[in-house]
């Protein structure tokens, strides 16, 4: 049977106390409503609907590329009244699921659990078993099981209360079905909104059996109401990933402090040390290690590589058996070769850097080409922009900058070229020469140091 997925996305996140509708809140670097839409394009719906409201275009604005249909839901009467505004889009499809946009943890593996139990009834739903209930919808059964409604919270009797099975809001349903419930749904309660749950107790009074199922774990259908909601399941989700990788033969020195905010992937044997972020989509080779308090963000780190403490490495490219750090920055289009050595207070932008070669302290690479086994010395600067444009720096195989250089660029220096130290370079170096561009050292004899006048 083919499936649709209505997201419900509208809530207003009063306790969040935030200009950001709450969906749209980060959880491990993406929105909370990005998790549900993954979660809904992996059990392979045919359709999908968000229905917004709190936040107006802004939701449907930043998630722009989701492949969905999105329907605002003006006045937020409920549940089952922002179900009917997405009814229309899910024409064509047999099958509803609904979902919703601040349960972001829910895995697919559970919902395609659900909808399988549920093939031959008109209703399934998703329950779990709370030790503390309070504030949940109780999923009432008769004395031989069968469900026959759900109560809120705020609805239920003392002896309803008393239930610790509770409604996760879950639900996927024969469409026409659906429709047909939610049309016969009143607002007769506390709230005096339309309750998506009481079409649990229309179908049973229509002769259905409900069909239930329960997530593996009670994080799986958490809610996000506040700000302290959130923290707790972002550090369960970045330990449930720490674990994935730590099976996979990756060591973390501390689970509980890793944040990955994206897609890591890491080959046998490497190691993270801890306060390690990851953002975008890193890749790691076999038997790198990565330091203390490092920034790994969209970047290609090679096998043996060691990056050591409080480097920043973004857009970027290590080869196999380089050392970074301490205290380096690789910004976007840096491309180290196998062995270089990059060290404390360097940084490097869009430049290509060969093999073996060595920028070890308190220098400044920019669009740069530099070829195999050169060795440049602290303090160097290539001056790569003029104030308008950005010019190239091309350094040959073997060359050695002398220690507080300053290449002027466009400028070109020849393969083992050596420039002496504290030069400001400013046209061509040949190969094998030695070139100099220095004032001349003067003494002044004489001479005396201003002194400061005595305060009176």
């Amino acid at each position: 049977m083919s499936l649709g997925v209505v997201i419900l996305a509208a809530g207003k996140g009063t306790r969040m106390r935030s200009a950001l509708p709450k969906v749209l809140h980060p959880l491990a670097g993406r929105p909370l409503l990005r998790h549900v839409l993954d979660a809904a394009e992996a059990v392979g719906a045919a359709r999908v609907c968000v229905v917004y409201g709190h936040g107006g275009e802004m939701v449907p604005s930043t998630l722009a590329d989701a492949e969905c249909a999105w329907v605002e839901q003006a006045e937020r009467l409920g549940t089952g009244h922002a179900v009917q505004q997405a009814l229309p889009a899910m024409t064509g499809v047999e099958r509803v699921l609904v979902l919703y946009g601040d349960v972001p943890l829910i895995e697919p593996e559970t919902l395609n659990r659900l909808v399988a139990d549920s093939a031959e009834t008109a209703l399934g739903l998703l329950t779990m078993t709370l030790a503390d209930p309070t504030g949940y919808g109780r999923i009432v059964r008769d004395a031989d099981g069968r469900v026959l409604r759900s109560v809120e919270h705020k609805d239920a009797s003392d002896a309803e209360r008393a239930i610790t099975e509770v409604n996760t809001g879950i639900i996927v349903a024969h469409r026409q079905r659906l429709e047909d419930w939610l049309g016969r749904v009143g607002n007769d309660n506390v709230q005096r909104e339309y309750y998506l749950t009481d079409v649990i107790g229309l179908a049973t009074g229509d002769g259905v059996d409900v069909v239930t199922a329960q997530p593996e774990t009670l994080e799986e259908v958490a809610g996000i109401n506040d700000r302290i909601q959130l923290a707790e399941l972002e550090r369960y989700h970045q330990r449930r990933t720490a674990e994935c990788l730590m099976r996979r033969g990756t060591t973390i020195i501390d689970p509980a402090r890793i944040d990955i905010r994206g897609t890591l992937e890491c080959e046998r044997d490497v190691v993270l040390d801890v306060n390690l972020i990851c953002e975008g989509r890193v890749r790691i080779g076999a038997g790198a290690r990565i330091g203390p308090n490092c920034l790994l963000k969209d970047c290609e780190i090679g096998p043996g590589v060691e990056v050591l403490a409080n480097c920043v490495i973004e857009g970027a490219r290590v080869g196999a058996g380089a050392r970074v750090g301490p205290f380096a920055r690789l910004r976007p289009e840096a491309d180290l070769g196998r062995d270089c050595h990059v060290g404390n207070f360097v940084e490097i932008k869009k430049s290509q850097i060969a093999e073996g070669s060595k920028v070890n302290h308190l220098t400044y690479i920019g669009d740069t080409e530099m070829g195999r086994g050169v060795n440049i010395g602290a303090g160097t600067i290539t001056c790569n922009y003029d104030g308008a444009n950005k010019h190239r720096t091309v350094i040959g195989d073997g060359a050695f900058i002398g220690s507080n250089t300053a290449l002027v660029a466009p400028v070109n220096i020849g393969a083992g070229a050596t420039i002496g130290a504290g030069s400001v370079i400013v046209r061509d170096a040949p190969a094998e020469q030695l070139t100099l561009a220095r004032g001349r050292q003067v003494t002044i004899e004489g001479w005396e140091r201003p002194v400061k006048k005595p305060k009176v």
